[in-house]
């Protein structure tokens, strides 16, 4: 079901969008069918120096955030027929946006009506005479650039400018793991043990009574026991360090280019009369 009429007063000026959220460009105005006087095509201007108008159906169209969204890809919009967005589209014109949007056109559907208004506002649908056509277009407009009953005498020359800011997003994730690796160390480690020395004296007076105090004659053992040092391991586990993540703010800068619009005015008319008067 198109949008009403309601819906699209504010749609001028606002950026419509693909199904893959790529700018077409912006709404400038809105063309009514004369039979049902609901919203049938808007006009959308992309580009900057070589700006170029497109007619978009409207019947699919809808508000998506500030954005309006049809289902029609940017290259199929891009490459539709060039028309004269003069306020009104003939039968044939509107046949051949049919055919190349790829939907159904009936002869009985008259040609489209002036735009739902300039610079902003709309033509109320009622406001129609017999044969179908809004009358008193420049009576019922109001807008910044239409110099009529409602307006004063000049015209304003608007034009865009970037607004640039920033918005944080997620660029990705850092996170600390700790895992367990096995290394073979060496250490040197001194041990001692004890070897057998056979230390021999001869009989003096200090030890003859030490030596004679057993039998002159016999046989008998004596025995020494051997020590020794062996290595023993053990492992425990000693703290070495703290690790811990942390995040640091670095600035670069960064260029960004977007198309702007820019409204220039022409004078039309007699230039030595104008710059005659312009020299009074």
């Amino acid at each position: 079901m198109p949008p009403s009429i309601e819906t699209v007063r504010s749609w001028q000026g606002r950026t419509m969008v693909d199904p893959a959220g790529d700018k077409l460009g912006t709404i400038d105005a809105i063309y009514l069918d004369d039979e049902t006087g609901q919203p049938e095509w808007a006009t959308v201007t992309s580009g900057l120096f070589t700006a170029k108008t497109a007619f978009v159906p409207l019947a699919q169209a809808q508000a998506m955030g500030d954005a309006i969204q049809v289902p029609y890809a940017k290259d199929q919009v891009k490459a539709a027929p060039s028309m004269t967005a003069d306020g009104q589209l003939s039968q044939d014109e509107e046949a051949e946006l049919y055919r190349h949007y790829g939907l159904d056109y009936s002869e009985h559907l008259s040609d489209s009506g002036l735009p739902a208004g300039t610079a902003g506002q709309g033509i109320d649908p009622h406001d129609r005479d017999r044969d179908g056509m809004y009358d008193d277009v420049q009576d019922t407009a109001v807008g910044r650039d239409t110099s009529g009953p409602t307006t004063d005498d000049a015209m304003t020359r608007s034009e865009e400018e970037l607004q640039v800011g920033t918005q944080t997003r997620e660029r990705g994730r850092a996170r600390l793991r700790k895992y367990v690796t096995t290394e073979t160390q060496q250490v040197t480690v001194p041990v001692q043990r004890e070897e057998v020395r056979v230390e021999r004296e001869p009989i003096t007076e200090a030890n003859i009574d030490a030596a004679t105090s057993g039998p002159a004659i016999s046989e008998e053992e004596h025995e020494v026991t051997l020590r020794e040092e062996e290595v023993v391991v053990d492992k425990r586990a000693v703290p070495r360090e703290r690790v811990r993540l942390d995040t640091e703010t670095v600035t670069e800068e960064r260029q960004v280019s977007e198309e702007v619009r820019k409204e220039q005015i022409q004078i039309d008319g007699d230039q030595d009369q104008l710059r005659r008067q312009d020299q009074r």
